[in-house]
């Protein structure tokens, strides 16, 4: 500003005087999102910057007051309404996002709506802020007049992340990328499908009060070519073969600690479970149970040996394994 208070608001924004109103447009949505309170808290002279180009825009993109500044110079504002002493006066609090707060400016300053594209993400760095319009400024107050009040602003967040299996059973460190902050978060083991946890503080910030919400993760799963969970039990099928089932014994399994030895009682069927207590799920106070459902595992081919003691088998069974079956199911 000038010695006399003559404020150049070309220069202001850094355009040439024959400018169109594009051009302003965009020099002025530049200018507001460097210098806007949000990217520099606790910038007075940032603060002051931001009013300044904001009263800029405020008088080129209006065509009336543009001719009058540009006519009678530092005593255009005598020529008609213009800006109240001591320009424009910013306070944050009312707009839900810096998208609608400069798509309000950008109307009520005369310019054409910008719409949520104008600044890609549907928000100023993608969180809602509160920012709200001009106040005492303008003659009735620019934020929409005496007695509005602020609508509630949830500053709550939502976010989901995958974890393989493994990961949600032994747990595991993850690194997020939150409103350009790195966040380091610890997944407890033993987190099951759609668990949400809460990271305070970590959520969208209303510019200008210093007010942070909550972020809330939503924890994804995903599916394991062996186990599969049901409540704190961990469950998979259990591949014998046909001697296995018939004579029983000892056979060698997995477990999600490692292999471990088993006892499979004789002439089990198939679909039974054999249930190992404190092997499953970690939960509060320990371990659920791990589930084995039987299943008979048949070769893709028999050996001649194999198939000359099945032919055995066969000649000595002593009793039809469909005798019961076929009774019941007369009608």
């Amino acid at each position: 500003m000038s010695a006399n208070g003559y404020r150049d608001y070309f220069k202001v924004l850094g355009v040439e005087r024959g400018a169109d109103a594009d051009t302003i447009k965009k020099a002025f949505r530049k200018l507001a999102r460097q210098y806007h309170p949000d990217v520099n808290p606790g910038d007075q002279g940032a603060e002051a910057k931001f009013k300044e180009v904001s009263e800029a825009y405020e008088v080129l993109s209006d065509p009336d007051k543009r001719r009058r500044y540009e006519q009678f110079g530092q005593y255009w504002s005598q020529a008609g309404a213009g800006p109240g002493p001591g320009g424009v006066d910013v306070d944050f609090g009312r707009y839900g996002n810096f998208d609608d707060f400069i798509n309000d400016l950008l109307g009520r300053f005369g310019g054409p709506g910008g719409g949520a594209g104008g600044f890609p993400g549907g928000g100023f760095g993608g969180a809602p802020g509160g920012f709200s319009g001009f106040g005492s400024g303008f003659p009735g107050g620019f934020a929409g007049g005496p007695g509005r009040q602020a609508a509630p602003v949830n500053l709550d967040a939502e976010a989901s992340i995958s974890l393989s299996f493994s990961e949600a059973f032994r747990g595991c460190e993850r690194t997020l990328a939150v409103n350009d902050e790195r966040v380091q978060v610890r997944i407890p083991a033993g987190v099951k499908p759609g668990s949400r946890l809460r990271l305070k503080g970590k959520g969208n910030l209303q510019p200008g009060t210093g007010r942070r919400g909550d972020l809330y993760l939503t924890l994804q799963v995903q599916d394991h070519p062996v186990w599969t969970l049901d409540g704190d039990q961990l469950k998979a099928d259990l591949p014998l073969s046909l001697d296995e089932l018939a004579l029983g014994g000892e056979v060698r399994v997995a477990t999600p600690d490692g292999e471990a030895t088993v006892t499979v009682p004789p002439a089990m069927a198939v679909g039974r479970s054999l249930r190992l207590k404190g092997k499953g799920w970690p939960a509060k106070g320990g371990r659920g149970d791990l589930l084995l459902s039987l299943s008979l595992k048949q070769p893709a081919r028999y050996s001649d040996q194999e198939r000359q003691l099945l032919e055995q088998l066969r000649a000595a069974r002593s009793s039809d394994p469909r005798a019961d079956w076929i009774s019941a199911a007369r009608l």
